[in-house]
Formats: structure tokens, sequence, C-alpha cells
């Protein structure tokens, strides 16, 4: 996509603080992190969303999630991570360019993912399965 901010970083036009690359990604540090660490993994193609990434790309980029998890959790010594993937407006997706962030968590980091839970019985769950699954 001409104009796409993440397709140009991905694809090595714009510069970046790279962690990884290979044929169909690069992982790169956040310029506005949550925390020490924060990384995005960038599909060099455009997809807009997980709605239109394909499946091979898809099944990848949970493996690169995975080995660059791995090497934060050693590198930094953080108390945890988040795998995080934002699809539209709604869910908080601001570049529309299918990215998942890597956020590594640390005791009292205060960055939050607050996602307020409601009971089940505010949903009738078999008619949701049921409206889902078809």
């Amino acid at each position: 996509m001409e104009n796409c901010i993440f397709c140009k970083i991905a694809n090595g036009e714009i510069p970046s603080n790279t962690l990884y690359e290979d044929d169909d990604f690069r992982v790169i540090l956040d310029i506005e992190p949550a925390t020490k660490g924060h990384a995005l993994i960038l599909p060099k193609k455009h997809f807009a969303n997980l709605y239109e990434i394909d499946d091979e790309r898809a099944s990848k980029v949970l493996l690169v999630a995975k080995q660059m998890a791995t090497k934060m959790q050693k590198a930094l010594n953080c108390d945890g991570l988040n795998v995080v993937q934002n699809n539209g407006v709604a869910a908080g997706q601001t570049v529309f360019h299918f990215h998942m962030h890597l956020v590594p968590r640390y005791e009292q980091d205060d960055a939050g993912l607050d996602m307020p839970n409601k009971k089940a019985a505010d949903y009738d769950l078999k008619e949701v399965a049921a409206q889902i699954i078809g």
C-alpha cells in the first residue's frame, strides 16, 4: 500500500530499530512504547487487519511472537508479556496495517490493558455461540 507507514517500515524504506527480519516479517521496537522493550511484528505485505491476512502468515506470526517473547524475557528479565493484536477502531487499532504488539510487563509498570469483565449472566451464552457458529 503506497502511503502505509508500516509497509514502509516493514520493507526498510523508513529506518527502525529492527529486532528480527525474515522474508515475511520485520520486528521493530515501538517508538511510543508502553514499556521497555515494547515491539511490533509487521508483515512486509500489506493486510489491513486479521480478517485480511492469509493463513500462512497468520500461522507464522505466532511462531515469530513466541521466538521474540522468549528472547525478550531472557534479555529484559520481564515479569510477564502481553501479546496484543487490535482490529478496527472500536478495538483500538490506529494504524490499519496488521501488526502484533509484544509488550514486556514488569511488576508495577502501570501499562495496563484494562478490559472490564462482565458476568456471563449479562449475556445468553448459548445465543451468542449460536450467532457465531451459525
